[in-house]
């Protein structure tokens, strides 16, 4: 395995936490048949072949290895809404199922339909992976190739030019030291998750971009200046919350042009911090100036090279520094985002009315937060594990009250 996909993969088979990554997309209309989705899905998935790659060799190797067998039973792999959790609020249905591992004995995906989880007249596709098998941008591609629509323009590579080696290196290397501090929810990650959405218009996010009197901020500026906001309404940043110290870890696509439907992990972190201090536009304007610098863009392509380039073999090193990596002291909290704003899109006479990214939550780091963009607005998400499920439904609404607040 690369090593980013071996560093995730460790984390579930040492059982320090569920690698269970998901992308939940809404529908309103009719939903297809069990069989007619599994035709759909081998029809238009069935020349990827990372879904149908497994976990070879030992259970414990000393590195994993990929090794590719034939295309999965879709019987397995397309479960139907009679053989998943179907009880309860969409909500819990499906934070059941994210707190699911998917193991190695067969390639470590499944895509659920999930009746009523899109609402009264509507239903849901969840898709789940083992991290070390997909990012949120694959997923995002793989759920987008099952949809009718306008075919999008290929996003922009999310890096510029990288530097020389040695800078390369000085970047790697500057981007370990530590920025944050343990805040009052972090701790053990326990087995069961919850989960949290709500949703705004694409109205909403213009009105918050345009809150600035020096220029249009830009939406993932609006997502972050509102996670600080929600963060420290909910207590969620300590008694002393003007510190220093709380700062998101925002993955970054560094697939180059042309290749966004790659399927793996092509992605590297930055760290951004989180101005929990003033006003909503003081928030906005920090979180704004600081995600704009082109060499953040720079170091997550430098991180991403240097990952790439570690020895496949684990020590005491490697092992420090991933803990390292893990803690509280490294970042705060996960913020990702994603976007698909191809234009309106269908499953047969069903048209999606919203996507969602749901991360795996990491050891130490029982939250997350992302904002998953469409056409018509966005779908804010808040992960926790059982411990902190209050926070969940709390920090949801508190995020889309900031995002709302700013445009007002």
């Amino acid at each position: 395995m690369p090593p980013l996909d071996a560093w995730l993969h460790r984390h579930q088979s040492s059982g320090a936490v569920c690698m269970t990554v998901a992308l939940l997309a809404r529908f309103a209309g009719p939903a297809p048949t069990p069989d007619g989705l599994r035709s759909l899905v081998e029809k238009r998935w069935s020349g990827y072949d990372r879904l149908r790659l497994t976990v070879g060799g030992a259970a414990h190797p000393a590195w994993p290895r990929w090794t590719s067998g034939v295309w999965p039973d879709p019987v397995r792999h397309v479960v139907g809404p009679e053989e998943g959790a179907q009880d309860g609020p969409a909500e819990e249905r499906v934070a059941r199922l994210l707190a699911r591992p998917l193991g190695p004995e067969r390639p470590p995906w499944r895509l659920h339909l999930l009746p009523g989880a899109g609402g009264e007249d509507g239903f849901a596709l969840l898709l789940r992976a083992h991290h070390a098998l997909l990012d949120g941008r694959s997923l995002l591609a793989l759920v987008r190739d099952l949809l009718d629509g306008p075919v999008g323009p290929v996003p922009p590579p999310a890096y510029g030019t990288v530097g020389p080696a040695r800078r390369r290196r000085l970047h790697a290397l500057s981007d370990l030291l530590p920025r944050a501090r343990p805040l009052p929810f972090h701790g053990p990650v326990d087995t069961h998750r919850a989960v949290a959405w709500r949703r705004v218009t694409g109205a909403e996010l213009d009105a918050a971009r345009n809150a600035l009197p020096s220029g249009r901020a830009s939406a993932n500026a609006v997502f972050l200046a509102g996670a600080a906001g929600a963060l420290r309404a909910a207590e969620a940043t300590g008694r002393l919350p003007s510190l220093p110290g709380v700062c998101a870890m925002v993955p970054v696509d560094v697939r180059p042009p042309g290749e966004a439907a790659v399927l793996g992990n092509h992605y590297a972190t930055v760290r951004v911090p989180l101005p929990v201090a003033g006003g909503p536009r003081r928030r906005l304007a920090a979180t704004d100036g600081f995600t704009r610098r082109a060499a953040l863009r720079e170091r997550a392509r430098a991180q991403a090279l240097a990952v790439a380039a570690a020895p496949r073999r684990h020590g005491p090193v490697t092992d420090a520094l991933g803990r390292y990596v893990d803690s509280p002291l490294y970042a705060s909290v996960l913020c990702s985002s994603l976007a698909e704003r191809s234009g309106p899109l269908a499953l047969g006479a069903a048209g999606l009315t919203g996507l969602s990214l749901l991360p795996p939550l990491s050891p130490g780091h029982p939250l997350a937060l992302t904002m998953t963009r469409d056409t018509a607005g966005a779908t804010l998400a808040v992960i926790t594990d059982h411990g902190r499920r209050a926070l969940a439904g709390r920090l949801a609404a508190l995020l889309r009250d900031e995002i709302r607040g700013l445009g007002r």
